[in-house]
Parts: structure tokens; sequence; C-alpha cells
């Protein structure tokens, strides 16, 4: 049992949890595993799923309309995930609770 794929993830704000689409490893391409976990707990495990690298995404540039601008508060509301982190801390945490690995589902 090894995550080695993040299909997709999702930090939820309003109940801190964290929904993760994923496949194990002899997993078909067909098949998706599906769980919401504590965000809180990646900190008990210590791991910082945050991905706390800094870019230049404001460049202005004067040919461009301002309504095409991408602004610093629309980022706000989305937290962006380190995989190289995600993945580990999901083996950890299978290993560790076995019990709630969720079962593959057809894609």
């Amino acid at each position: 049992m090894e995550v080695v794929e993040i299909i997709s993830y999702l930090v939820n704000p309003k109940n801190d949890l964290l929904e993760v689409s994923f496949r194990l490893m002899g997993d078909s391409e067909d098949m998706v595993r599906e769980d919401k976990i504590d965000y809180s707990v990646a900190e008990e495990y210590g791991y910082t799923l945050e991905d706390n690298d800094s870019f230049d995404f404001f460049v202005y540039d004067e040919d461009e309309d301002e309504e095409d601008m991408l602004f610093e508060d629309d980022l706000d509301d989305e937290t962006i995930i380190d995989e190289e982190q995600l993945i580990p801390f999901l083996n950890e945490y299978y290993m560790v609770n076995p019990n709630r690995l969720p079962k593959p589902e057809i894609f």
C-alpha cells in the first residue's frame, strides 16, 4: 500500500478538512480513492503541507486590461499544497490508520 499519485485536493477552510483524491500503487487508471482528513492531523504527524514558495504573479503589463490582471486577493481563498509533502503524509497516515484507507471507486 503506497500512495503514488495525487489526482486532486482541496482544503476546505470552513471546516478545516483536506479533501483528497489519489491512487495507490497497484490501482488501475480507472480507480480513484477519495478521503476527507482533518487538516491539522498533518501537523500532528510533523508535516507542513502548505507550499510557501513565493512567486511574482503580479507583473504589470501596460498592454493588458486591468480586468485581466491577477490580483493577490484572488488567491487568498485557495490553499496551495506541496504534493511532495502530501504523498509521504498520506502514506504515513494510512500506515498508522489502515482502517481509514478508502476503498477504490471506479472513475
